[in-house]
């Protein structure tokens, strides 16, 4: 599937935990999975956040205590579907235009009484300030979002 002119990327996993706790994980624990290399900041990766409710930050904070943002909350719908901008753009840079912002959409599907779908779609790829870049760069690195979740549904498990 495309929007615009580059195509949506997608992630898929599965977790072996209610769509409730699966979500509030995701959400509340996010720093404790994304991976400390994944980071646009100036100084290492101290803390990811993810600020629960519409209009709330996604950032990192450095191990200087400096914050960068990631984008915002467009959607927080628990323990089903959270949409947050994406506001990184093909430099790796914080991009304040919202209008340049992509969005990454996950959903929360219950496939069992302990078992959760987290499906992942990034979208709009064309309206990042050189978006092709971080296309190319997501599929490039590790595999991109499907590999990401798979982290997040090891790192669920085990806590």
């Amino acid at each position: 599937m495309t929007t615009g002119q580059l195509p949506v990327l997608e992630g898929k996993a599965t977790v072996a935990m209610s769509p409730e706790r699966a979500f509030a994980f995701f959400t509340e624990s996010f720093g404790s999975w994304w991976p400390a290399a994944y980071h646009i900041g100036k100084t290492e990766l101290a803390d990811a956040i993810l600020e629960p409710g519409e209009g709330g930050r996604w950032y990192e904070r450095g191990v200087d205590d400096t914050e960068c943002d990631w984008g915002r909350v467009l959607v927080w719908e628990p323990p089903h579907r959270l949409v947050v901008t994406w506001q990184i753009n093909g430099h790796w840079e914080f991009d304040p235009d919202p209008s340049h912002a992509s969005e990454i959409e996950v959903r929360f599907t219950a496939e069992g009484p302990e078992q959760t779908a987290v499906t992942l779609e990034h979208r709009h790829l064309d309206r990042l300030v050189d978006g092709k870049a971080i296309q190319d760069t997501i599929v490039e690195r590790g595999g991109g979002w499907s590999t990401l979740l798979e982290l997040f549904a090891q790192t669920a498990q085990s806590s």
